[in-house]
């Protein structure tokens, strides 16, 4: 008699249920796991609320969407809200798919395709991380969405709807762009979707995307346009452009053992297989899921060779990669390993919050290692903040310096100090050198000396700073062996109290 295991006979008869468990469970984890154990936001995080703060219209970050959103859940709700906002669009991304697939290859083969997704490292490990790349990864799945059910359904009042997406992706990342290029070729090279144009729906969907990206627009024509790329950015970019077709690879990695497993490619014997049947898939439907599996991330490197910047996120690139797999696996998926798989899954759903809850309290203990997300964010931004208002008589409204210190400060400063990148000014537009002169700063740099000496391209940029003497200590929630964080630091006075 064939036992079939718990996961895949739910997988069978519960397929909504298994979806929502996952998809929640992988919210769950890594939004209280991140609240409870770091001290200090993950990644580029602190630029990213630094930006947001200043509610520009632009910066040399790319737009603005991700940075304020960011900004408005961090006020709203802490980082606690930050980190529900980022798993808030890892589920809505996770729910795109399922409901695509759903259209595609059916209830069954779409859950399976989601699950694949957590083999995918750029859905787990590095969520907790929002910025706009974790944001345009949701949009992203949900234009695919609406856009197969506009050309793919004949549904074409969705090309409203997507109008309003692309408006909000190109308002969010530069890479929005890679998609609306992408459609545009999907339906150039099929003559029955050229027909489509002939509606006045795309069109108004058109309009409605270039009305939402406007403000940009015009933020982008007051600093003067888009830079090309010359001889030796294009070389910096392709060089990138292969770094980042690498790590999406390595990042498949999950992906393939549980491929692997499902096939009964194993050392262990696997016994009878199940088979999970579908229906045929529509020709164009397979088209539309290869193709924007596969050419986004192929696309980045024809912009390499335009523009004189490809910073791209990953996680926007490989949205379709479980579908993809599931669409190429035929209409009858065999899985072997029944009870295998389903620990395989868990664990990769559950591995990684759970390393990351055990490694910052014990790593400190055991290894000496010291993780940027244990550095004591609250305490440097109340001291650093509190010591200018007694010297000065006025709150903290600039901090500078090392760039990493200086966010941790100006996003745990209670008076919430604008950042300015000193070593590159241009990148922080909304503080000039003159206001350091008028409302006064303060500098941090990490002490390396029990003298606090600043580091020479610090002393370079301010020739006459006074480094307060000695650095301050700052000790760790988790501190283990470490030695205490010590920063090197000075007050710039501003005008009026000198």
């Amino acid at each position: 008699m064939l036992r079939i295991s718990l996961f895949v006979e739910l997988l069978r008869t519960r397929p909504l249920l298994v979806f929502w468990t996952a998809a929640l469970a992988q919210g769950a984890l890594w939004t209280l796991v991140p609240t409870l154990f770091y001290t200090a936001p993950p990644g580029d995080l602190p630029q990213v609320l630094a930006i947001g703060q200043e509610f520009q219209f632009g910066t040399y970050f790319g737009p603005p969407l991700g940075h304020w959103l960011a900004e408005i859940a961090y006020v709203t709700g802490g980082l606690f809200g930050v980190f529900l906002l980022s798993q808030v669009c890892v589920v809505v991304t996770y729910w795109a798919v399922f409901a695509l697939g759903r259209l595609i290859v059916g209830d069954k083969h779409a859950v399976m395709a989601v699950l694949l997704m957590a083999g995918v490292s750029v859905f787990t490990v590095p969520t907790p991380d929002f910025g706009p790349g974790v944001l345009a990864m949701a949009l992203w799945a949900l234009i695919l969405l609406h856009t197969w059910r506009a050309i793919g359904e004949g549904r074409r009042r969705y090309w409203l709807l997507c109008g309003l997406e692309i408006g909000l992706l190109l308002l969010t990342t530069y890479e929005g762009f890679i998609l609306v290029g992408l459609v545009a070729v999907f339906m150039l090279l099929d003559a029955r979707l050229r027909a489509q144009l002939l509606f006045m729906e795309p069109w108004i969907g058109g309009i409605i995307a270039l009305m939402v990206f406007f403000p940009h627009l015009i933020w982008i024509d007051q600093v003067g346009g888009v830079t090309l790329a010359g001889r030796a950015s294009i070389s910096i970019n392709l060089w990138s452009w292969g770094h980042l077709l690498v790590m999406l690879i390595v990042g498949h990695a999950g992906l393939a053992v549980l491929v692997l497993l499902g096939r009964g490619f194993t050392l262990s014997r696997s016994g009878p297989a199940l088979e999970i049947e579908r229906s045929p898939i529509d020709p164009m439907a397979r088209k539309f899921v290869y193709f924007f599996a596969l050419t986004p991330a192929l696309a980045v490197g024809l912009l390499a060779v335009i523009t004189s910047r490809v910073d791209f996120a990953a996680g926007p690139l490989v949205v379709l990669s479980g579908l993809a797999v599931i669409v190429a696996a035929g209409d009858r998926i065999r899985i072997a390993h029944h009870r295998l798989i389903g620990f395989a899954w868990a664990a990769l759903l559950v591995l990684p919050p759970l390393i990351v809850a055990v490694s910052v309290p014990l790593l400190p203990w055991t290894l000496g290692i010291d993780l940027r997300v244990s550095q004591p964010a609250a305490e440097m931004g109340r001291f650093f903040a509190e010591s200018f208002e007694r010297r000065t008589g006025r709150p903290l409204a600039i901090v500078a310096g090392d760039a990493r210190i200086a966010a941790l400060v100006a996003l745990a400063a209670p008076s919430r100090p604008s950042l300015y990148l000193d070593l590159t000014p241009e990148r922080s537009s909304w503080v000039r050198r003159q206001d350091i002169a008028e409302k006064g700063a303060v500098v941090v740099w990490p002490a390396t000396d029990t003298r606090g000496t600043p580091p020479a391209a610090i002393r370079e940029r301010y020739p006459d700073l006074v480094p307060e003497v000695p650095p301050r200590a700052f000790s760790r929630r988790f501190q283990g062996w470490l030695p205490l964080t010590r920063v090197g630091w000075a007050v710039i006075r501003p005008r009026s109290a000198r």
